[in-house]
């Protein structure tokens, strides 16, 4: 559970950012992220129960903290407007057929104005309002775009950037004849004012967003294009629901609403707060009435539904429902499927081919007012209880008529894993929208169907093993990507250096430059010098190129290093921090990585920041090259269509010389044991690898030779002068000034990390580097350790086409505090 700012109420959100669940907040671990108080894991050790859950059950996140932008206007001057902020080589856009729509929800990859495939914002999911008239084609249309809010910033500027809309606000919509009351003064007790107890007045009035500056516009038009965009932030809930038994859940706690007959909708005379008039008006008309029929009949088949991953991806159910928590049961009672119910297998079987009509996809959400009437004539808690200790019977089910809430809600399937060819529609489920305020009203009874709750991570371990990005971890080229890569490295640092030197891996000793960021831009530039140069490989001392290889595999275990030779052969303080890269191999034999000329300013002065490769035909490519295999190693069935072109030079050539600095996300998976971390490094393994684990079953793969550490030399002795300056203070006051300067020459000097920025990240190891885990673990779903990262274009194109076809995409990974190489499999997934 995920509690966020979200519905919040006036005498507590202001500082605070709950939302109305934050009633729970002792069931989880909280954290302060993007402006949220969110929760980050569960208090109980669930981690395989929640995997668990998800596989086999129910999983319930609270994805309310997601930012809603609603785009208003007609369809041209709409899709006019958005269609150069994404590209169709990438997958969906806003034009396509099924989203526009409003049948199915879409996603895609926000970019700057005309600046694809460089510069991108952030991933993006949106909804477009189904039409009332699909032949009125001049009828205003609505758009929900749901972003993460580290994104939301950018998106909405770039928004207003290509709708051309000003900073003029829009007046507030007036409030509809049939809404609430203004409720008494915010704060006051309820027992005061309510000392009869025979009428309750709700006195917390839901104001949704108020960590968001109130002197600021929430809405921005367009004299041009007529488009209006809205900031409906913490107006709509969202709940997931991810598991094979999340439609049974839903079945169990929705129920559609009641419709009123004419003597219950004109006869009987009621207050504002007595009976939601915006239902009755529904109900007068006699095709909303069977569109809300047709409605209720989609939710019953989704009882005779063996998995979500069934029904199309991404499509859409509209209903109005009534109150939840008239039917919530007397103890916690699991949601299973009843197989003895009467199942229309043609119907159900139309429902997961061509998923829900468009016509079915309507709900009243959509309007501002019926959401306000909603939200305002809400029952209270205190109210509803006082009702159900009236009952003659008690325990029994209260039935409040007319007066009942009627709320309308929106289900989006989440198709889960549909990249590669193994787990297809694991992690699938369904995602619910509410109106703002009824947020406990569903949480409760959805806790009572026997479900799991999970935080963020266990939303980041959902998404691993759907092998999809997660955002802001494995967007390295989007600003909140960098943003989040910055404050993540400055937090881990401090974390590192809180521990005592004997307590904390030297990293220096590993030969890791980066252990707490993946040093992307470093990287893809090496590789695009080397792609010029062609002439970057690690050399013996002494030794012909050729030969390069007896000296890297000569010694697969690291020696002992000699202090006192250390000490020797390190470089006097006051020369500068850039000692030679040595490795040593015994018998006296030291490896040194030649440094390379690399004209890595030029280039960047030429080039573009690093960009994560997304066009769809150029990564289906790349996967038939990598020969993909299952996550053990084993070979799948090849694709049903032709596969791409061969491998050859002069594709080769051209693709690296087009897309030079690109890196391209990959799964790797371990054929033996262990597990990868984050930071830790793929690189490619030379033949002599490949060779000598085929002849030994029990070799895992070679070691990595311990690296010398010329830096501990000179922090000793700076901290040999810094107290013999303060020795020095007590005969005279010269040696403070001199104090000053040795401590600001040893904070860029901290024991077991480099200092200066990286440099040859590439080739700083025995073997050659071509990317990074962004983050892995040992995975429940596959039984062997994986991790997701990226790798170089150009990298990846030079271990294709070096190794032999039968190995190609074997690579090796080691951990940042680790000298053994462990070797995987790298799959590109499509």
């Amino acid at each position: 559970m995920e509690i966020c700012c979200m519905n919040l109420i006036e005498d507590k959100g202001k500082t605070s950012g709950w939302k109305p669940t934050y009633g729970t907040q002792k069931d989880s671990i909280w954290s302060k992220k993007w402006g949220c108080c969110l929760a980050d894991k569960p208090t109980a050790k669930s981690y395989r129960a929640c995997y668990r859950a998800m596989k086999q059950k129910c999983l319930l996140q609270d994805l309310s903290y997601y930012c809603c932008l609603e785009l208003s206007g007609t369809q041209e001057n709409l899709l006019k407007a958005l269609s150069p902020l994404s590209s169709w080589e990438a997958g969906t856009t806003f034009a396509s057929v099924d989203c526009l729509s409003g049948k199915r929800q879409g996603s895609l990859v926000l970019y700057k104005a005309e600046q694809y495939p460089a510069k991108p914002l952030g991933p993006i999911v949106f909804l477009w309002r189904p039409k009332a008239e699909p032949e009125n084609q001049s009828e205003n249309r609505q758009l929900w775009i749901w972003a993460h809010p580290a994104l939301k910033t950018e998106a909405l500027i770039e928004l207003q950037l290509a709708c051309q809309c000003s900073d003029a606000p829009l007046p507030e919509p007036a409030p509809s004849e049939c809404s609430a009351s203004a409720p008494g003064r915010a704060g006051s007790k309820r027992k005061l004012q309510d000392q009869a107890g025979e009428e309750v007045i709700p006195k917390k009035k839901i104001i949704g967003n108020s960590t968001r500056d109130p002197l600021k516009p929430v809405s921005w038009t367009s004299l041009t294009t007529g488009i209006v965009i809205e900031d409906l932030t913490m107006e709509i809930l969202r709940y997931r629901l991810v598991g094979p038994l999340s439609h049974s859940v839903i079945f169990e706690v929705l129920q559609p609403a009641l419709v009123l007959e004419d003597s219950e909708a004109k006869g009987e005379v009621m207050g504002a707060r007595d009976v939601p008039c915006w239902w009755s008006q529904y109900c007068g008309k006699s095709e909303d009435v069977d569109l809300h029929h047709r409605q209720g009949d989609f939710l019953q088949l989704l009882s005779g539904v063996a998995s979500p991953a069934e029904i199309s991806a991404g499509s859409i159910l509209g209903l109005t429902v009534r109150d939840p928590r008239l039917n919530i049961p007397e103890s916690r009672t699991p949601a299973l499927p009843d197989p003895s119910e009467f199942k229309d297998l043609e119907k159900i079987k139309e429902l997961s081919l061509r998923g829900v009509p468009t016509e079915c996809a309507q709900s009243p959400i959509w309007d501002r007012n019926i959401r306000n009437i909603v939200t305002e004539n809400k029952i209270s808690e205190q109210e509803l209880n006082q009702m159900k200790s009236k009952l003659l019977v008690p325990g029994s089910q209260l039935n409040l008529g007319p007066r009942e809430s009627k709320i309308p809600i929106l289900l989006v399937q989440q198709p889960g894993k549909r990249a590669g060819k193994e787990h297809i529609g694991w992690g699938s489920g369904w995602d619910i929208l509410i109106p703002k305020g009824w947020g406990m009203a569903f949480w409760i009874p959805l806790i009572y169907r026997g479900i799991r709750v999970g935080g963020l991570q266990e939303g980041a371990k959902h998404s691993q093993y759907q092998g999809i990005p997660c955002f802001p971890d494995d967007f390295p080229d989007c600003p909140a990507g960098t943003r989040h890569c910055e404050e993540t490295e400055k937090e881990l640092v401090e974390k590192y250096k809180r521990y005592p030197p004997a307590k904390r891996p030297n990293y220096v000793h590993y030969g890791t430059m980066t252990p707490f960021r993946c040093p992307w831009q470093r990287l893809v530039e090496e590789w695009e010098v080397k792609t010029n140069a062609n002439d970057v490989t690690p050399t013996a001392s002494g030794k012909d190129p050729e030969a390069k290889s007896e000296g890297l595999n000569s010694s697969m275990k690291p020696i002992g290093v000699n202090e006192a030779e250390v000490c020797k052969q390190s470089s006097d303080e006051e020369k500068t921090l850039e000692p030679k890269e040595e490795m040593e191999q015994g018998s006296g034999n030291i490896t040194v990585l030649e440094p390379k000329t690399l004209s890595i300013e030029d280039i960047s002065a030429e080039s573009g920041h690093a960009s994560i490769l997304r066009s769809r035909k150029m990564l289906r490519q790349l996967s038939a090259w990598c020969q993909p295999t299952s996550s053990c190693g084993q070979r799948v069935k090849p694709f049903a269509r032709s596969l791409p072109g061969q491998m050859t030079t002069d594709v080769v050539n051209s693709i690296v010389c087009s897309l030079p600095r690109f890196l391209v996300w990959a799964r790797v998976s371990l054929l033996k044991k262990g597990s990868p971390d984050a930071n830790a490094m793929i690189c490619i393994p030379s033949n002599e690898d490949l060779q000598l684990i085929a002849s030994d079953a029990k070799n895992c793969a070679p070691q990595e030779p311990k690296h010398r550490d010329p830096f501990k030399r000179q922090i000793k002795t700076l901290k040999d002068k810094k107290k013999k300056a303060l020795s020095e203070d007590l005969e005279s006051g010269s040696g403070v000034q001199d104090s000053q300067l040795v401590s600001n020459r040893r904070k860029d000097l901290i024991l077991g990390l480099w200092p200066d920025q990286p440099k040859d990240v590439m080739s700083h190891c025995s073997r050659l580097t071509i990317g990074y885990v962004s983050h892995g673990d040992f995975s429940l779903n596959v039984g062997c350790g994986e991790g997701l990262g990226f790798v170089s274009l150009s990298g990846l194109l030079h271990m294709l086409s070096s190794q032999p076809a039968e190995k190609r995409g074997f690579v090796l990974v080691r951990n940042p505090a680790s000298l053994q190489y462990r070797l995987a499999k790298l799959n590109i997934e499509v």
